[in-house]
């Protein structure tokens, strides 16, 4: 009797079990490929081009600035005393420092623009994967990226695209033989 009992209990807890899977869908989504075709996007992209060209001239702006003090340097070296030659070379020296960090600076300032005019769009596709998700009964939403093996009924791209409002970049072709 006791062993029917625990029999009893362990396949209700397996049914329990299968019914809760089963209520459960999984869906994926390519974000990379719905962004791009986000209006906003577009422009996010020039902002961002406009600003790293600014930085990079403002870069080369000091370096052409730096170049000519070095020029200057070397033009008034045979009148400058040897103290004052000393004072002058730390200055350059130091110059020379900040300049080799500007690049890393320029990506580290790229970075964070990036990242600040992205969050609106990153927060606008999340919503609409949330809200299709809901209305869709789906309990788990993942990156297409990160899935070996996926159905295409489970995937969600096409339902966020028309709840933006976007169309897709390439129509969808028959496979060869179909019509």
């Amino acid at each position: 009797m006791k062993k029917f009992v625990t029999l009893g209990l362990i396949v209700m807890g397996l049914v329990g079990l299968s019914s809760t899977s089963e209520a459960q869908k999984i869906g994926y989504i390519s974000a990379d490929e719905v962004i791009a075709l986000m209006p906003e996007a577009a422009k996010v992209d020039t902002q961002l081009n406009e600003y790293q060209q600014a930085l990079y001239t403002q870069a080369q702006i000091k370096k052409d600035e730096f170049d000519q003090k070095v020029a200057k340097f070397y033009q008034d070296s045979g009148k400058l005393s040897n103290s004052l030659k000393e004072v002058q070379r730390k200055e350059l020296q130091t110059e020379v420092q900040e300049l080799s960090g500007a690049e890393q600076k320029i990506q580290q300032q790229f970075d964070a623009k990036r990242q600040e005019l992205s969050l609106p769009i990153q927060r606008k596709l999340q919503a609409a994967i949330q809200e299709v998700a809901k209305e869709n009964g789906y309990t788990y939403v993942f990156p297409r990226e990160a899935l070996l093996v996926m159905p295409p009924a489970d995937d969600l791209g096409s339902l966020v695209k028309r709840k933006l409002g976007l169309k897709d970049a390439a129509p969808k072709t028959n496979p060869p033989g179909k019509k």
